[in-house]
């Protein structure tokens, strides 16, 4: 448990929430309820083992994190995760329901289990041991099969690696899900391409004989789609979405939109992931409080690529 006041605040509650839950009980000295939670709140940090931090606000010594979070009754509570307040509640609960409340957001200690694994995936992953990451994937999967970002890496190193029968079956629950994510049907549709690739005659074209066969018919959509699947195979992202981009052109309908779809999957792929953006980012904090200056946000090469790409085919679609 830890004593917040304003000068600490963003260290200890929004830099903190980027990594792990933080409750934050909102009390006061001259307040009988709440002297009957904070230890029972005490006891479950205690008992949850890191898997939350909590974090003490005396508002009456800082009625401006108390206005910001707009408090009107104490004991309060607010839980952050991501910067960002998510859930609360007012009054002094039994220590039942206080548990109820965090286990809706506190990772379960396989969760974390998991995550850790996963973490220690990308790392040899980026030591070039994909083998030994793949079995730490797959054991951080087998512990939750909830968690949709270790299933996710699973599946994409397994595509990557041309596990193609084991990357059907990790991405089968994903892509029974309604909604379907965005992120799990551009694996598949990458995975479609690396299959063409192996099983169509195509597959070993040189890109001559596709560009002769597409110039002695522009409206050759299944040799200009094929070329397509091929570069995206080979990760040659830009040059498929151009060859995608003559096909909806000509014809937005072809082969029930796939042209459009794998162009929407290859954006997704190349799509880099959303950092977790301090306050400092957008100049308030989760409770909204002004912050002296705002950095300026500026766009990575890698996601004007992208969006310039959007906007090709927003134009092409409209």
């Amino acid at each position: 448990m830890i004593d917040v006041n304003i000068k600490n605040f963003e260290t200890e509650v929004i830099a903190a929430s980027m990594e792990i839950p933080v409750l934050v009980d909102f009390w006061a000295p001259w307040c009988g309820p709440c002297k009957s939670l904070g230890p029972i709140l005490e006891k479950l940090e205690i008992e949850y083992a890191g898997r939350f931090k909590l974090v003490k606000i005396n508002s009456d010594n800082e009625q401006q994190l108390a206005a910001a979070f707009g408090i009107k009754s104490i004991p309060t509570c607010i839980l952050l995760m991501n910067g960002q307040p998510v859930d609360g509640f007012a009054g002094a609960l039994p220590e039942g329901k206080l548990k109820e409340f965090l286990d809706k957001h506190v990772p379960s200690t396989d969760a974390l289990a998991a995550e850790e694994e996963a973490a220690n995936a990308g790392a040899l992953i980026e030591s070039g041991d994909t083998e030994a990451a793949l079995a730490k994937l797959a054991d951080a999967l087998a512990a939750n099969p909830a968690n949709d970002d270790v299933r996710y890496d699973y599946a994409k190193l397994l595509i990557g690696l041309g596990g193609f029968e084991e990357a059907h079956a990790a991405l089968a629950p994903a892509l029974a899900q309604i909604p379907k994510q965005l992120r799990f049907e551009a694996l598949a549709q990458w995975m479609a391409a690396m299959e063409f690739v192996h099983q169509d005659e195509r597959g070993n074209w040189p890109l001559e004989q596709f560009d002769a066969a597409i110039a002695a018919n522009k409206r050759d959509f299944d040799t200009r789609y094929a070329k397509a699947r091929c570069l995206f195979a080979e990760g040659q992202m830009t040059a498929a979405m151009d060859e995608l981009l003559e096909i909806i052109m000509r014809d937005k309908k072809w082969n029930d939109e796939a042209p459009r779809k794998t162009f929407v999957a290859i954006l997704e792929l190349m799509t880099p992931p959303k950092p977790k953006l301090a306050p400092e980012a957008h100049g308030k904090t989760a409770g909204g409080i002004e912050l002296a200056g705002k950095s300026a946000m500026t766009e990575d090469p890698q996601s004007a690529l992208v969006s310039s790409y959007r906007r090709k085919l927003s134009m092409m679609l409209n």
